[in-house]
């Protein structure tokens, strides 16, 4: 019967979510994944019991996953990463892991505190790439520094996730990375490899047709690498992400109408249909029975949310524009600190793992849903540019 109603329910409220969040935008700008995340929760079996747990909606939940780390991986410029802003970025990131494994060991003695500090040092580039956009800063220095920042804190923990929380010792899982890094490169090595002017040509020949080649391409890739990451027994959102950024390599010649074409087809299929699935099955199975159940869970949620400030946000700072006024670092810190997918996927192999507790689960992916709330709203807030505002800040690429 749930089947049923989901056809109809979570089409439903992934219409109502950006509705409501232009309503509200009048006064204060959300995120649409906000909506889609509470709207979910009220629908859950907590609230009003309307959906629940299905192996098929989330068979494409999981594929609405998939693809948001793909659309992150496709918004992956590598030249952004040499000289100032990537050693800043990386060596922030690495910080970050320490402190966050330090302050998991804290609570969480033992396997429990990876989790714990995996979760705490993740960005979630694909939730803030969409805000980005919206707000015209994603070619901007500021946009840049963000993008590579939450590039390295999201692709980072996707690498600790394979090799310290698969089935594997951390040798072997290091050998079987190894082996997926050798298929990847292969995979780049082909893009580059490719005629890029016929497939651009056909590309665009199909946009309009039947055919349409590039949505297909696309998730041939995509199948591909998650299918080769589940293989190796490997994280699928390694190849997911992967996946974006050979897409972007496939695509890098392509003339600004063509390239554009392409993206409104692709972001039709992810935002419009796949992501907002995701996000919407994420409220649904949210267990929130678990804070209800033990109402002095709900003050450890805000404390999490200082964590993912502390462990992620401050170090992301350090790989702010050269001449950053101090609201545009405290906004880059906050974007830092927003995170919630990969949360959401490290818990879930927790306690698939049993390593943590589903009410741990639950505090952590509530501290994240508040982050991906709060964070990109006063961030935005004190950046207070629009696109058509001059930047004067200093390119860090050199």
């Amino acid at each position: 019967m749930w089947l049923e109603t989901a056809v109809i329910l979570i089409p439903l409220l992934a219409v109502l979510a950006p509705l409501l969040a232009r309503a509200l935008g009048r006064w204060v700008r959300v995120p649409v994944v906000v909506f889609e995340l509470v709207l979910g929760i009220v629908v859950g079996p907590a609230v009003l019991g309307w959906g629940a747990p299905s192996d098929i909606v989330e068979v494409f939940a999981n594929l609405g996953l998939a693809m948001l780390f793909f659309i992150a991986g496709t918004e992956i410029d590598f030249t952004a990463f040499r000289g100032r802003l990537g050693r800043r970025a990386i060596g922030g990131w690495l910080i970050s892991l320490v402190l966050g494994v330090a302050l998991g060991f804290a609570f969480f003695p033992g396997e429990a505190a990876i989790v714990v500090g995996i979760a705490l040092c993740s960005t979630a580039l694909g939730t803030i790439v969409p805000i980005l956009r919206d707000a015209g800063e994603l070619r901007t220095p500021f946009g840049g520094a963000v993008s590579v920042i939450g590039a390295v804190g999201e692709f980072a923990p996707l690498i600790a996730i394979s090799v310290f929380l698969g089935s594997r010792e951390p040798g072997p899982a290091t050998i079987v990375l190894a082996l997926f890094a050798a298929v990847a490169a292969t995979g780049i090595w082909l893009a580059f490899r490719i005629p890029r002017g016929a497939m651009h040509r056909f590309v665009t020949a199909t946009l309009h047709t039947s055919g349409q080649f590039a949505i297909r391409v696309v998730l041939l890739i995509i199948g591909a690498l998650v299918a080769l990451s589940l293989a190796l027994d490997l994280d699928m959102l390694l190849g997911a992400f992967t996946a974006g950024i050979i897409w972007r390599l496939l695509m890098r010649d392509a003339s600004e109408p063509e390239r554009r074409a392409v993206e409104s087809k692709v972001e039709g299929v992810a935002f419009g249909f796949l992501i907002p699935l995701f996000f919407v099955y994420t409220g649904i199975t949210f267990d929130l029975q678990s804070l209800l159940n033990r109402p002095v869970l709900f003050l450890y949620v805000p404390l999490v949310m200082v964590a993912l400030l502390v462990v992620r946000g401050l170090p992301s700072t350090l790989a702010a524009p050269q001449g950053s006024h101090v609201r545009d670092r405290a906004a880059i810190g906050l974007l830092g600190a927003t995170g919630l997918p990969i949360i959401v996927a490290v818990t879930a192999i927790g306690v698939d793992e049993q390593i943590i507790s589903p009410a741990a689960q639950a505090v952590l992916v509530a501290g994240g849903m508040l982050s991906v709330l709060l964070y990109p709203l006063v961030a935005m807030t004190l950046r207070g540019r629009t696109v058509e505002q001059p930047e004067t800040l200093q390119d860090d690429r050199a």
